[in-house]
């Protein structure tokens, strides 16, 4: 017997939200997952030594509930004091942190669009006001994203779904103007040309974010930190969950960092694969952002999106595309392996070549 939960248990603003979509993470066996930016290169053989390690009798016990050496490792790395790190189930939970700590009812959250949705789930969870303002053609930060009032103003740099780069200069210029806490989601910062660590010491106002997910290939633990000022770090702290960075992701983390050149090699790897992936779709007339991150978007409207995706699913390949409406004509692409990469080349030709000779002129631009 099913009973029905009735909706009005719910508090309104959840009643009425959507929540977020992530991308399929399918039960069987795929030939390439590129859907999600997962690394197509597993951890570091220090990492898989240091889990293995882990599965023990300490399993019984709480892990460190402020993660203390992983965050000392952090700070090392950084150059940072260790007061000016936390740690997170994912950065998606020092999202929440930030949302938690300083966002109320009503209040107004700011970022650039198209970027990360998750942002918007998390404001709207907070009964608060999401705003979105448009990035003009060329992925810019747009003229008028300091509005009055905001208590938060995300960027995510490089930004996703486009891959795009915003220059640290204009970061800075923004965070000194914008009237609340500015988050710089750095998640996919090692594949850029740059990042956003100066910032700390200018503005008491900013908060950076990374992850362990991308570039050191570990989805699977969840893993992410917080950079801010000891001030803001400790205020944080008061909302965090308890224990919310198990025993395993711990060690993860710290045997990560102490393998960074593996890190770096793979990187390297998929920063070269992404500028052939991105060099031979624009050659085959389609238009492609500038990419800093480790995954390519593609503007195509005939085909469209899902006629390039089924294509490439019946090859094994998975790649995303998006259910807002505003994204019907972008495709994203995971940065695989060299072969992979070279599949999905050949299903994208394939798919282009079912269509009229005269109309296969994709070279649009967004």
């Amino acid at each position: 017997m099913r009973v029905k939960v009735k909706s009005d248990y719910f508090r309104p603003c959840v009643a009425r939200m959507t929540g977020y979509t992530p991308g399929a993470q399918p039960p069987g066996p795929v030939y390439a997952k590129l859907n999600a930016n997962e690394s197509p290169y597993p951890p570091s053989p220090k990492v898989l030594e240091a889990l293995r390690a882990t599965a023990g009798d300490a399993l019984r016990l709480y892990p460190d509930a402020m993660a203390t050496e992983l965050r000392a490792r952090i700070a090392a790395y950084h150059g940072l004091a260790v007061q000016q790190v936390l740690v997170g189930n994912g950065s998606d939970d020092l999202l929440t942190m930030i949302l938690r700590s300083f966002v109320g009812p009503g209040d107004l959250v700011v970022a650039p669009h198209p970027t990360y949705p998750l942002y918007e789930v998390l404001v709207e969870i907070q009964d608060a006001v999401m705003r979105w303002v448009d990035f003009p053609p060329d992925f810019s930060l747009p003229s008028d994203i300091v509005q009055p009032g905001a208590k938060v103003t995300f960027v995510c740099n490089p930004n996703s779904p486009s891959g795009t780069w915003t220059d640290p200069a204009a970061i800075a210029d923004l965070a000194a103007r914008v009237q609340g806490i500015l988050v710089v989601d750095e998640a996919y910062v090692d594949f850029a040309e740059g990042n956003c660590l100066d910032l700390l010491g200018r503005f008491p106002n900013v908060i950076v974010l990374r992850s362990f997910s991308k570039s050191f290939s570990l989805c699977g633990v969840r893993l992410g930190y917080g950079l801010a000022s000891e001030e803001i770090i400790r205020g944080l702290v008061k909302v965090k969950d308890s224990y919310n960075v198990n025993r395993f992701a711990q060690v993860a983390g710290i045997a990560a960092l102490d393998d960074v050149a593996y890190m770096r090699v793979n990187v390297a790897r998929i920063r070269s694969e992404r500028e052939r992936l991105a060099a031979a779709l624009r050659g085959m007339g389609l238009f492609v952002f500038p990419s800093q991150a480790n995954f390519v978007s593609v503007v195509c409207q005939e085909p469209t999106p899902r006629q390039f995706a089924a294509e490439l699913a019946r090859d094994g390949i998975l790649v995303r595309t998006f259910g807002d409406p505003r994204l019907r004509d972008w495709l994203r692409i995971s940065v695989g392996t060299p072969e992979q990469n070279s599949r999905v080349l050949a299903g994208i030709e394939r798919t282009l070549g079912t269509l009229p000779q005269e109309e296969g002129d994709n070279d649009a631009s967004p």
